[in-house]
């Protein structure tokens, strides 16, 4: 199994082991996910969550924090796409408490590195709502730039949502 460890925190694909600290750290923040993302919340969420990593282009990794094993975020490497695209959408999530730390920068920075050197992606895609700073600060930290503005995107609670398209390629860095 894939586990990638950098210098605070390690990043693991969620084990059946996970669910019941995974969940209670989405519980735990639906104050900092919301209106962002709806991450899942009970056993019928995590079911559907782990259901979609297990698709031959899915990735999904928890950034844990090293010395305590605490769960820090989410990483998720969506529409895994190879040949001329050779790409994927990037999806990611802190949780309360350990957000602004740092972990969630590691954790992306060891992602990307999976991504461009052991998949062999040629870019990474972060869709992200204008008003997410955090986000936004996040991506562009890890070397995401601005490419441009897509309306009505996703659809996230229920609503079509306006996104923003950050990017970054492999010979960027």
């Amino acid at each position: 199994m894939l586990s990638l460890q950098g210098f605070r925190t390690l990043i693991k694909p969620p084990l059946a082991q996970d669910e019941a600290a995974f969940l209670q750290a989405m519980r735990d923040s639906v104050g900092l996910h919301y209106p962002w993302v709806s991450a899942p919340k009970d056993h019928a969420g995590w079911e559907r969550y782990m259901a979609r990593l297990a698709k031959d282009n899915e990735d999904g990794f928890l950034v844990r924090r090293i010395e305590d094993g605490v769960i820090c975020g989410v990483i998720n490497l969506n529409i895994i796409t190879y040949e001329a695209l050779c790409s994927a959408y990037v999806s990611y999530y802190g949780v309360a408490g350990q957000a602004e730390k740092g972990y969630m920068k590691e954790g992306m920075t060891q992602v990307i590195r999976y991504a461009f050197e052991e998949l062999g992606l040629h870019r990474l895609e972060a869709n992200i709502q204008p008003g997410n700073q955090a986000s936004i600060a996040l991506a562009r930290s890890v070397g995401f730039e601005y490419e441009g503005f897509s309306p009505r995107f996703l659809r996230i609670n229920g609503e079509w949502c306006d996104h923003e398209r950050w990017a970054v390629l492999a010979d960027d860095d």
